[in-house]
């Protein structure tokens, strides 16, 4: 059962991570749910997050892409589907067949590919496949959000006698258009658009001399637009027909919503499902970013990162194009504890928060920037103390602050702990904070927790070579540059170089060499030794990898070689095989056309028996009777080298498919004509062509001559432009 305080996660910076993958995630209620990640209290729910995540990141190189999961937010719908006798606007069923159908789509998609994807299928086998909503949906509602004519036989009456009366006001209207025109009381436009209604254009000066209602004028006065006296008629018919067409629509609506309202519970399902998925697309994407993996979690007490990255540090560097240098740590039960010296700015603490910040996400279900050799098991707690603790508020020093932390440590405390403690001992007088900082040191060793700290203090590098399983480590510092190197060795403990770098600093040699005298020769010695073993230490280290590495390569290819003779040889014996049993057919062949020759020649049927039979007496003579079990061994290989046919013209199909896809594609994304007043266009799947009277954002007002039409501006394709 795992425990990690919220101090802990605030210590490593573990909210910037999660800040990061929210910003990746597509979906709001999935970049919510990615702030909210914690690492798992259970063993098996973090297995399954984690190979959730691994499964997803394989399918950003494999050929089956996992199909899009995004989808608009339905917490609304959901919330009203819950609320007795209410029902939804169209635009909410649109939203919900849309999550249907994505969900559907990938619910498939996971059974089909159950063996790429195991763990994301498990997870989809609780979510219920169904394609009732979407269907309830269609019959009623189109592409366009809009309410089909044949919803109901009500609504296809109210809507054919709407065309026929649109029709019989542009008749009106193009009747009297013509008549006036030709007594000359119009402008040059004729006509015009007000409040969605055909108007006259009308002279101001003729205004009176034409029959109708005055529905405005132009910005100068010169011109009056006139609804005429007949399709004034029609129109006033037209909006009571507008308004039976409204109720029949509430009442379907309402009737859809009825229909709809059982399957609340699922719907909440399927948006928890798809924004499940979109967190683990988030942090598998991520993983990209960092290059993270899944290293192995083993029982046994063992923490091997290797070539591990601090992750916010490696993605700040790359930014800046600048280098990160990776640490390679080490915890067993023969080594514990580690305790990191060495100067300040050389990067102890960044290692210590790389240790703690991995383990903290890999147990949280994210994958880690580490070498694919590195393994670790799973901590019950994660203790940190790190960075100046000061408390305003609570009246404390920073040693006392510390000190409080560190007996909620020792409360805490035990062998499934990893404790990672950033310059320990500090705050108070030197020997006395060592003093205390030992003993704090060595409990933590007999209750055998895992353990990483910095520290400059002597006393605990001393102890730490003492004790058998704990290990000094120290970051690696030019001598003669005195820059850092960044580099971490474990097994030696590291000067603080205190001299050196004040020297190189400017400080006078005089005062220098005066501080040497004041404290024990011994010290500065020690510190001086140190210093010269580091770099000994760091060529002896660079060998050793280097042979570790080789040794492990040529085991590698051993196996692999090994692997390849092996189907080789598999593969020569098949062939043989079949090489003997065609040789066999062209004997017999062969066989058989001689005797067919003979009996052409002499018509001897007695002969030609005779033959045939002795020519099958003689193969059966070869063959050998099969046992039952070698029967099904025989079966068993032919059934093998179907299946390996089988899956190589399935993969040529796939590719083929791929292709055909991406061409499709290609042609989606060439860019379209922008569509201006005047242009002739159709809709995309209708043969009709009109021209364009208005643009309001996106929806467009078509003129075909007898009607106009209002339509989605995405609905169109050009047929000619305005000249």
């Amino acid at each position: 059962m795992t425990s990690i305080t919220d101090k802990t996660l605030q210590d490593l910076e573990f909210n910037t991570v999660l800040q990061a993958i929210s910003e990746i995630c597509n979906t709001e209620i999935g970049k919510e749910k990615a702030l909210q990640i914690t690492p798992f209290k259970h063993k098996k729910e973090l297995m399954d997050a984690l190979l959730q995540t691994s499964e997803y990141v394989s399918s950003f190189t494999n050929n089956n892409a996992i199909p899009n999961h995004g989808f608009e937010t339905i917490s609304n719908e959901i919330k009203f589907l819950a609320i007795e006798d209410s029902f939804l606007e169209v635009g909410s069923f649109r939203k919900i067949a849309a999550i249907s159908d994505t969900v559907n789509v990938l619910l498939l998609f996971l059974k089909k590919f159950n063996d790429y994807y195991p763990k994301l299928s498990e997870k989809s086998t609780t979510v219920e496949y169904t394609k009732y909503i979407a269907q309830k949906i269609d019959e009623i509602v189109d592409k366009y959000g809009e309410i089909k004519d044949n919803a109901s036989p009500v609504l296809v009456d109210i809507r054919r006698n709407m065309n026929m009366v649109r029709g019989k006001i542009n008749q009106s209207f193009g009747m009297a258009l013509s008549q006036y025109n030709g007594l000359g009381y119009l402008d040059d436009i004729k006509e015009s658009i007000v409040e969605n209604r055909r108007v006259l254009a009308v002279l101001a000066m003729y205004r009176r001399k034409v029959k109708g209602t005055i529905l405005g004028n132009s910005k100068t006065g010169s011109i009056t637009y006139i609804e005429p006296e007949a399709t004034l008629r029609f129109s006033r018919e037209l909006s009571n027909l507008e308004y039976e067409e409204k109720e029949e629509i509430t009442r379907i609506l309402k009737q859809l919503t009825n229909d709809i309202r059982p399957f609340l519970e699922l719907l909440k399902t399927y948006q928890e499902f798809l924004s499940d998925i979109d967190v683990i697309a988030g942090k598998a994407k991520y993983a990209n970013k960092i290059n993270g993996i899944l290293p192995a979690i083993t029982e046994e007490k063992r923490m091997y990162f290797r070539e591990a990255y601090h992750p916010i540090l490696y993605l700040n560097n790359k930014k800046k194009n600048e280098p990160t240098f990776p640490q390679t740590i080490e915890l067993t039960n023969e080594s514990r504890i580690i305790v990191i010296s060495g100067p300040n700015a050389g990067g102890k603490t960044i290692s210590l928060k790389t240790v703690g910040l991995l383990q903290l996400m890999l147990q949280s279900g994210m994958l880690i920037p580490v070498h694919e050799r590195s393994e670790t098991f799973l901590f019950d707690r994660i203790l940190t103390d790190i960075g100046d603790n000061q408390s305003i508020e609570n009246h404390l020093s920073t040693y006392s602050y510390r000190l409080k932390n560190m007996n909620y440590f020792l409360k805490k405390c035990n062998a499934k702990t990893l404790f990672l403690i950033d310059e320990f001992g500090t705050g108070t007088d030197p020997e006395l904070g060592g003093a205390l900082a030992e003993t704090f040191l060595e409990e933590f060793y007999h209750r055998e927790a895992f353990g990483i700290i910095t520290t400059h203090y002597s006393n605990l590098k001393m102890l730490a070579n003492e004790l058998p399983y704990a290990s000094n480590a120290n970051m690696l510092f030019d001598e003669k540059s005195l820059e850092p190197m960044y580099k971490l060795v474990l097994g030696q403990a590291g000067s603080s170089f205190t001299f050196e770098v004040a020297q190189k600093n400017g400080i006078p040699f005089g005062l220098i060499n005066r501080a040497k005298k004041k404290i024990e020769g011994g010290k500065v010695r020690f510190d001086k030794t140190i210093a010269t073993l580091q770099k000994e230490r760091s060529k002896l280290e660079k060998t050793s990898q280097n042979l570790k590495e080789e040794e492990s390569k040529a085991r590698e290819e051993s196996k692999k070689m090994e692997s390849i003779n092996s189907k080789i040889q598999d593969k020569l014996e098949r062939y043989q095989e079949l090489y003997d049993a065609n040789q066999r057919l062209i004997y017999m062949g062969q066989k058989l056309d001689d005797i067919s020759e003979k009996y052409f020649n002499n018509k001897n049927k007695k002969d030609l028996i005779g033959e045939f039979l002795k020519m099958i007496e003689i193969e059966n003579s070869k063959r050998k009777k099969l046992t039952a079990k070698e029967k099904k061994a025989k079966e068993i290989v032919q059934k093998e080298v179907i299946k390996e046919v089988t899956a190589k013209v399935e993969e040529i199909r796939e590719e083929k498919k791929e292709k055909k896809i991406k061409a499709i594609k290609q042609e989606a994304n060439k860019p379209k004509p922008v569509l201006k007043l005047g242009d002739r266009v159709r809709l995309i799947d209708g043969k009709a062509v009109g021209t364009i009277d208005k643009i309001e954002k996106n929806k467009v007002t078509v003129n075909y001559g007898i009607f106009t039409s209002k339509v989605e501006l995405e609905t169109l394709e050009l047929v000619e432009a305005k000249k």
